[in-house]
């Protein structure tokens, strides 16, 4: 498919062009147009470039700075220096209301939570037309940033003002979600959506809350109602029929492609398996990184690098992986397959692996980030899942165990600066979640956040451990420390933002849990096998 790059690539020439003609006699509106072009066209960073060269150039222009502030806080998350280009621009338009909240907006997110409360209060006193609109833009920064039981006291105040205004509800639902208070947030998304049946929004935080109290069936019905995510390489399979529920599939083909995070193909891949019994041929088409995984694992499945498909190739039905538990009608827990282990490593990879770890167990596996991205939306959503090493290891150790380095990306480097006990790291050598696979079964237990490395040790029926975020991911629950996903895992479940007080109970269960295991083990040889 490297057809389908070439769009791409010539997109990125003809913007660059299009950068050398604008700055030939720049305005606010051709510097604006086309810093959104660079972004909708994955190149957030060179829309930062251009907007501070004229920032620089034009220091005391209103509309520059203005430009600046929203590319770096909506797609690069550098709200720190957004804040500082706000506070200019406050002073240059001290009567502009929407650069109020956006500067109250970047403080918060700074962490400055009075500074931001205090101009929103301004706001609201000197505007009172605004207070509505005011009220919203601060609530979503508050949930954004892990704070909704401020959010629903603004809210439940605004709803009063205008009952009419549907995203009102909408945040209302999304607080209440947050806060784990999955059922009484159903009523307020429903109002929302009879409001506003169209909005995609509404539509999406309506599915997760059904979803996260255990309204399987509903939830999965909304969710197949959503927009898929389609990317440069996935966008192909739009030209084909999507599967629904109820369609016949016998002698059919179907190709079920990725669409979400890594995390979510291994979770909802075990669905697969049902329409291979209802007589489909089936092909997955997933990036280079799982392909070697699934097609050891899935042995009925035809497993394809997506990018190396062809592209006159067809198929009768396609459909993403996430949406397999609404086509295969799954309505209760009692219907997700009863498979685990569903997911399996190469013996040959789990030798070679063995030889590069500690020979004393038990081996206990750390994952303390989810992979670090430069999306506004996506930042603040990693800030409330992640830790550092720093901090895990801190609640974790000293303990009588081998620990083990299961982290990704540049989190990893928090291993640069870890003077604590000491951790094996064989990252360096994983070239695919097979190889991940291969290290985690020679592991005894694994930690993690809620990451992708969390499902493959879940899928392998390895004992794992969860440090949630304290709103919990819909597939999570709101309360207990099982899952009906993954028998042998074990939540620890945060009662406020701070990872700290759960942590250090979950370092005092893990002490407890190495005593019992040398009780089982005394001459502290690792004991798992295939």
């Amino acid at each position: 498919m490297e057809e389908i790059w070439e769009p791409a690539k010539a997109n990125m020439h003809k913007l660059m062009a299009r950068k050398k003609a604008v700055m030939l006699a720049p305005t606010p509106a051709s510097v604006g147009a086309l810093c959104e072009a660079f972004c909708a066209g994955s190149l957030p960073h060179e829309a930062v470039t251009l907007s501070l060269e004229m920032v620089q150039r034009e220091p005391d222009n209103p509309h520059y700075l203005l430009i600046a502030a929203l590319v770096l806080t909506n797609h690069v998350f550098r709200y720190d220096i957004a804040a500082a280009l706000l506070r200019k621009l406050a002073l240059l338009e001290p009567d502009n209301y929407g650069v109020k909240i956006l500067l109250a907006q970047a403080l918060i997110v700074n962490g400055d939570l009075a500074g931001g409360s205090g101009i929103f209060a301004e706001v609201i006193k000197r505007y009172p037309e605004q207070r509505v609109f005011s009220a919203l833009q601060i609530s979503q920064i508050f949930i954004r940033m892990g704070y909704p039981r401020e959010a629903l006291d603004i809210l439940l105040f605004a709803v009063q003002l205008e009952p009419s205004n549907p995203m009102l509800y909408n945040t209302i639902g999304c607080a209440l979600g947050c806060l784990n208070r999955s059922d009484e947030a159903r009523p307020w998304y429903e109002q929302a959506q009879r409001m506003a049946p169209e909005d995609e929004g509404v539509l999406l935080g309506h599915t997760m809350v059904l979803l996260k109290s255990g309204h399987y069936g509903k939830g999965w019905e909304l969710f197949a109602q959503r927009r898929n995510k389609l990317t440069a390489v996935t966008k192909w399979f739009g030209q084909f029929p999507q599967l629904q529920c109820g369609d016949v599939v016998a002698d059919k083909t179907i190709a079920l492609y990725q669409e979400q995070g890594l995390g979510d193909t291994l979770q909802f891949i075990r669905f697969a398996a049902i329409l291979v019994e209802r007589g489909a041929r089936v092909t997955v088409a997933v990036g280079a990184e799982m392909v070697r995984l699934l097609s050891m694992s899935c042995p009925d499945l035809i497993v394809r690098d997506v990018a190396q498909l062809v592209l006159d190739e067809t198929f009768d039905y396609v459909l993403p992986i996430p949406s397999l538990p609404c086509v295969t009608n799954m309505q209760t827990i009692a219907d997700i397959p009863g498979t685990v282990p569903y997911l399996r490593a190469d013996p040959k990879d789990v030798a070679r692996f063995a030889g590069r770890l500690p020979a004393r167990g038990p081996r206990i596996g750390l994952v303390w980030s989810g992979d670090r991205r430069t999306n506004a939306v996506d930042v603040m959503a990693d800030q409330l899942r992640s830790t550092t090493l720093a901090v895990m290891g801190a609640a974790l150790t000293p303990v009588d165990a081998a620990l083990v380095c299961l982290q990704f990306g540049k989190p990893r480097e928090d291993m640069e600066n870890w003077h604590g006990q000491p951790l094996c790291d064989p990252m360096g050598e994983v070239k695919d979640m097979a190889d991940t696979a291969a290290i985690i079964e020679n592991l005894d237990l694994v930690i993690s956040v809620d990451t992708s490395v969390l499902h493959l040790a879940g899928a392998l029926g390895k004992p794992v451990w969860l440090l949630s975020r304290w709103d919990a991911c819909w597939r999570w629950g709101e309360a207990g420390d099982t899952s009906p996903w993954y028998p042998s895992l074990r939540i620890f479940r945060p009662q406020e933002r701070s990872f700290q007080p759960v942590l250090e109970q979950m370092g005092q269960a893990l002490r407890a849990w190495v005593g019992a295991w040398h009780a089982a083990h005394p001459q502290g040889t690792q004991a798992t096998s295939l």
